[in-house]
């Protein structure tokens, strides 16, 4: 049996975040998809206790797409046809509210949909036609392990969880109107990848959990610096390891899962 089609947990990374380096990496794999390649190879490593996980650069090698750019059905069908049943998406996000601090972690449980209907966001048309449920867009459950090792993180970093996100298209950042709008919804913190990577998951019957990794004030907190892509980067380069050190110590729950 092809070994690769027993990888059951995939990590999608996104901005910043390329590789775990505590995990070996022992394949590499370029699956050609009805949809295309997916992003980047997918790359399968191994832990220490021999299980094996896939990784995906969300935006490829040297960050080549842009969020409206990302070929996800292509990726979402590449982790699928190796079997993978579960997905971390790990994410960069600005924050809309003033308690989630730069470099905190959320855990959103609802998505508001500001992209433009300019990016494939479905496997049914062209005459295969099904509708999902998508009024839970990510799975609780796996939020429910992560959330329980937040302790993880250290006194200065905090976890939220079950708040809301707004994804809208990008590559420009919001408007100061548009982002005290999003603050008026309910919406606790923005990015550009959420969509259509959770609806794909979902249709593709696969458990999907975005952690997402603040890093700035959007531009509605009038005494912060306007994000920038200086301002994220930082941000996600000091993320990195938290990041790093939030999936290990939640790697072997998801292995039980």
């Amino acid at each position: 049996m092809d070994k690769t089609k027993a990888v059951k947990i995939a990590v999608i990374g996104g901005s910043g975040l390329y590789k775990f380096d505590h995990l070996t990496p022992i394949k590499e794999i370029y699956p050609e998809t009805p949809w295309g390649y997916p992003s980047s190879k997918i790359v399968i490593v191994e832990d220490s206790r021999g299980s094996q996980i896939a990784f995906l650069s969300r935006h490829g090698a040297g960050h080549k797409y842009n969020p409206s750019e990302v070929p996800s059905r292509a990726n979402i069908a590449a982790l699928k046809h190796i079997g993978v049943e579960v997905i971390i998406a790990f994410s960069a996000v600005g924050s809309l509210r003033e308690e989630i601090k730069h470099q905190d972690f959320v855990l959103p449980d609802q998505i508001i949909d500001r992209t433009k209907g300019i990016r494939p966001s479905t496997y049914f048309e062209s005459g295969i036609v099904a509708h999902t449920t998508f009024a839970d867009p990510f799975c609780s459950s796996l939020a429910e392990i992560i959330y329980s090792h937040r302790h993880c993180l250290g006194t200065n970093i905090t976890l939220h969880h079950n708040k809301t996100l707004v994804c809208i298209e990008g590559p420009a950042f919001s408007t100061r109107a548009e982002s005290h709008l999003y603050r008026s919804w309910g919406c606790d913190v923005i990015n550009m990848s959420a969509l259509p990577e959770a609806k794909l998951a979902k249709e593709a019957e696969i458990s999907y959990q975005m952690i997402c990794m603040s890093t700035d004030y959007d531009c509605w907190k009038q005494d912060e610096e306007s994000v920038s892509v200086e301002v994220v980067v930082s941000n996600l380069n000091k993320n990195a390891e938290n990041a790093k050190k939030l999936f290990e110590e939640i790697l072997p729950d998801l292995e039980k899962a």
